[in-house]
């Protein structure tokens, strides 16, 4: 028999979309506007000169990316009208502008951080068009029906395990004379590295989409103390996650030389806290949900013990250059079993599905709204 957990009962308006204050709804309009007149007119322009003559801007700076501004042009182009038509959505009240805006803005988030990958460098204009676009998904959020949002911060769980799955695939090719199986991820982002800037801008969003989905834990865990502690131990892993730019290791060599300092010594603690804190959200998480769920979890945790062991038994050579011959084996299936235990757990959620539910739960048990 299959129980379904849900949220406390709430009034039938509570998925429909809720009232926008008039301020966020002139924020809005005003980014969407901003951002559409800007973008029409840029990628007019890049499209007019695929040379970046009229902008000034020379093809070098595409690093091999494009072969000119045609095609980034012509999206941006797409971007300034999609942002248009989101602007006449939302000033006009059409059904379902959510959708509208929340793409538009999303999208340029996204051109912006492909960009910043292409460029590996910031610049002030990024903050000029970047930061009113942040503006504009606040301004958009009370039109997001409750339900989607909960469900979409629940599928960033899932988007934040393919997207470090991927960065791992991507970022190593960068780096010639980079041995994944004996060297660790962190090394990719280490002092010097000339995979550093690559891989920082890659994966800035792992952490944001993270925090999304532990808090989309936290809103669905409903009466659920247990599965409400797990959400708010993933926050505070996500806490962490913030820190990671300002703890970057060291090369090898440097370490071996001597030269390593206080961020290695922090990046070592953050690495050790953040462990702990998704161990332990592991634990709360397979004591409240159903029975297969705690056996996948306690097998994942079993597993992680073991990886990590191994891990930390070559360790030591990687501060003395030594030999690390299977060090990043060890933690690529470390890292990426967690990952997976994050995903399953997205889904699981998304199916809103308990299989069983133990008497003695008491309080800490999810709230049933029916069985089937």
């Amino acid at each position: 028999m299959q129980l379904l957990f849900t949220q406390p009962a709430q009034p039938a308006s509570a998925s429909a979309e809720t009232h926008q204050p008039g301020w966020k709804r002139a924020l809005l309009l005003g980014v969407l506007a901003y951002e559409g007149a800007g973008a029409l007119l840029g990628g007019a322009l890049l499209v007019a000169s695929p040379d970046g003559s009229r902008l000034r801007m020379p093809v070098s700076m595409l690093r091999g990316a494009f072969e000119d501004f045609l095609i980034p042009g012509i999206v941006l182009l797409l971007m300034g009208v999609l942002n248009s038509v989101a602007f006449i959505a939302v000033l006009k009240r059409w059904r379902r502008s959510w959708i509208a805006a929340v793409a538009a803005l999303v999208g340029l988030l996204i051109w912006f951080w492909i960009e910043i990958a292409v460029l590996l460098r910031l610049h002030w204009l990024h903050a000029m068009w970047g930061l009113p676009v942040v503006l504009g998904l606040y301004a958009a959020v009370p039109l997001i029906p409750r339900d989607f949002l909960r469900k979409g911060q629940l599928w960033c769980g899932i988007i934040s395990s393919l997207l470090y799955a991927v960065i791992n695939v991507i970022v190593p090719y960068y780096w010639e004379g980079y041995h994944w199986p004996s060297q660790v991820i962190s090394e990719l982002s280490a002092v010097n590295a000339p995979t550093r800037a690559l891989w920082s801008v890659l994966a800035a969003p792992y952490t944001f989409l993270v925090l999304a989905f532990a808090w989309g834990v936290v809103r669905s865990a409903g009466e659920n103390r247990r599965l409400r502690t797990a959400g708010w131990l993933l926050v505070a892993y996500c806490a962490l996650g913030f820190l990671w730019p300002f703890a970057p290791m060291h090369l090898r060599t440097v370490l071996a030389a001597g030269g390593g300092n206080f961020s290695d010594t922090l990046h070592l603690a953050l690495g050790a806290a953040t462990e702990l804190l998704y161990l332990l959200a592991l634990g709360f998480v397979a004591a409240a949900l159903g029975w297969r769920f705690r056996v996948y979890s306690v097998l994942t945790f079993l597993l992680l013990l073991v990886f990590g062991f191994l891990t930390f038994r070559e360790s030591p050579q990687l501060a003395r250059n030594g030999a690390t011959p299977m060090i990043g084996v060890w933690e690529r299936i470390n890292i990426f079993l967690f990952l997976t235990w994050m995903s399953v757990l997205a889904v699981i959620m998304l199916r809103g599905v308990r299989e069983t539910v133990q008497p003695h739960l008491q309080a800490g048990r999810l709230p049933v709204s029916g069985a089937r």
